[in-house]
């Protein structure tokens, strides 16, 4: 295969938890054997990419803070490009409003009974497990406002944990979206625009020479897709083999294990 790089989708690929998925050591030592560059991206928002290096080095991965991007740095990059001088309000977890913040951005996060201080120009919907009732109510009320954007970090519905699947920041974005009546200005992450920029930035390639792997059909495979990359579904995660008969997104290639990367990147 003809590819001089390689972007990693993280949870359901590599780990589930702080665990490393069997054959995915095998898989990475095959992308170094080839010399390919590559790049982790991850639709967790919840924590900065330091968090990620550190927890791949649980799982015995190494990576570098520098390669890997998330839904959160991928969010603060939209933010900055569009809404730098405004007040922001956040449905998310601790790490995200953190990592806005960093990047400076004017970031509240909203109160578990829906509380504000400030009269926020937008509205970001992340994966928060506080999310109940009154938090919902709040939002129904800030975009009643027409003027205030609404912007969801990733639209993963239903994420792969060591306990098994959980609810994603996606449950959140759907359900403030249907009782506002409005779809999100922009959902981030994988497979957007900018997620798609900002990765190929990284890797310096142009998309015809990246490979991306990973076991979401409508994230990964459809961010490889869109681009012009080839795209390889492994079915460790979310994704079963029989689930790409019925999408209308379809992988170039079908791995049952990261293992098969070797074989994969030795075809001509």
């Amino acid at each position: 295969m003809d590819v001089r790089g390689v972007i990693f989708d993280v949870d359901g690929t590599l780990v589930r938890g702080d665990e490393p998925i069997p054959g995915a050591a095998a898989g990475l030592d095959a992308a170094e054997a080839a010399g390919l560059r590559r790049l982790f991206v991850s639709n967790n928002p919840t924590k900065p990419p330091e968090a990620y290096e550190a927890r791949l080095a649980r799982a015995g991965i190494h990576a570098d803070a520098d390669e890997v991007l998330t839904a959160g740095t991928v969010t603060a990059r939209y933010l900055l490009d569009r809404h730098a001088a405004d007040s922001i309000a956040v449905v998310g977890e601790p790490g995200l409003v953190d990592l806005l913040g960093e990047a400076g951005l004017s970031v509240e996060r909203v109160g578990r009974d829906g509380d504000l201080r400030v009269d926020p120009a937008v509205l970001v919907a992340s994966l928060d497990r506080r999310f109940g009732y009154k938090m919902l109510r709040a939002c129904l009320d800030l975009l009643a406002d027409g003027d205030v954007a609404f912007v969801g970090t990733d639209p993963d519905v239903v994420i792969p944990a060591a306990e098994g699947d959980v609810p994603g920041s996606g449950a959140i974005v759907d359900a403030i979206a249907n009782v506002a009546g409005r779809e999100p200005a922009a959902v981030l992450g994988k497979p957007s625009e900018t997620a798609r920029e900002m990765a190929l930035d990284r890797l310096d390639l142009p998309p015809e020479d990246v490979l991306v792997v990973g076991d979401r059909l409508d994230t990964d495979i459809a961010l490889g897709a869109r681009s012009g990359m080839t795209t390889a579904l492994v079915t460790t995660g979310v994704t079963a083999a029989e689930d790409v008969a019925s999408s209308p997104i379809t992988p170039d290639h079908v791995l049952d294990s990261l293992a098969e990367l070797e074989s994969l990147l030795a075809e001509p």
